[in-house]
């Protein structure tokens, strides 16, 4: 699926900006940046509906961008997998409901669980004209320590555990375990502590009985040593808009995001496939990959002399599964 903002999203966005300062924006959106890279979270920075717009345009390309390939992942994974209802913990304006939307055409029922009202306001704003079930959507706000989850087939936390004390995430993910009936999707920023967070998270969820679905092959404990990490990237196209509220120049931006999917063990899944973890890289002999399989991290080199194989091999990216070649 496409990682653009879906075109009623756009044009959402489109009506909230008339009329405002674009130099305004970009110095909420530098607000809310240094919070974030001075460790802090959304919360202080984003407490006017200008804030939240700001955050809305700056943050949910990419956000979304990332999402769709996460669930792009989940309906690979579980072709038969048909949620009914979803919920979406620290929604903050919805980013990852539209994702799940476009995805999984059998969402009728939506719920949007946040502790920010003014991103819940605007999520509610810019789903008017959107997919039935998010304009219809239940929006709560809460603490999402605190607060009561309803149990959904899917059950999403994008960009979230970030914004949570570290002692207390491990409770937070049992409780979104709990409510999950069938998948269970994190994402978080494709840093090294954003790895860590997924990691403890994966820890957690194999004890309480989940199956790992992506972007692991397997259950084992990850093989991957620091200063290493798994993460991934998507490409995203950049609007007048979104490079003035970033204060950038180039009309693409790069998002690295790590993720994690979970299943109950009767979700029918797909066989598990060795994972590529860095772009592949083309050289004269063939295309060399780094791979993350059952047996741990392994680069493969595919040879032109394979010419099946090395056709194939030719069309995976960066985050793809190598699959056998009949």
């Amino acid at each position: 699926m496409s990682g653009d903002l879906p075109s009623t999203l756009r044009a959402a966005l489109d009506r909230e900006l008339e009329g405002v300062s674009r130099t305004d924006l970009a110095k909420r959106t530098e607000a809310t940046t240094a919070s974030y890279r001075s460790g802090g979270v959304s919360a202080p920075v984003i407490r006017d509906w200008q804030s939240a717009l700001a955050y809305a345009v700056a943050r949910m390309p990419a956000t979304y961008a990332a999402c769709a390939e996460v669930m792009g992942e989940l309906a690979r994974m579980a072709p038969e997998f048909r949620p009914a209802s979803l919920l979406d913990a620290g929604a903050g304006p919805g980013t990852a409901s539209w994702a799940a939307l476009e995805t999984f055409a059998t969402l009728r029922q939506v719920t949007l669980f946040d502790a920010n009202a003014l991103l819940l306001d605007l999520g509610e704003r810019l789903a008017t004209d959107g997919p039935a079930a998010l304009a219809a959507a239940t929006r709560t706000r809460g603490d999402l320590l605190t607060g009561s989850f309803p149990a959904a087939d899917l059950v999403i936390a994008s960009y979230a555990l970030a914004e949570i004390a570290p002692s207390a995430q491990a409770a937070l993910v049992s409780a979104l375990w709990t409510a999950t009936d069938g998948a269970l999707a994190l994402a978080e920023p494709g840093t090294p502590a954003g790895y860590a967070r997924l990691m403890q998270a994966r820890d957690r969820l194999i004890a309480e009985g989940a199956v790992i679905l992506a972007p692991c092959p397997h259950a084992a404990t990850c093989p991957i040593q620091a200063p290493d990490w798994c993460h991934f990237s998507v490409r995203l196209p950049r609007s007048r808009d979104h490079r003035q509220t970033k204060g950038a120049d180039a009309p693409f931006e790069d998002e690295k995001f790590a993720y994690l999917l979970a299943g109950r063990p009767q979700l029918s899944t797909a066989p598990r496939a060795p994972r590529i973890l860095a772009r592949p890289q083309q050289g004269k002999p063939g295309v060399t990959l780094k791979l993350c399989g059952q047996g741990g991290i392994e680069p493969r080199m595919i040879g032109r002399r394979d010419r099946v194989a090395y056709a194939a091999a030719r069309r995976l990216g960066w985050g793809d599964v190598l699959r056998p070649v009949e």
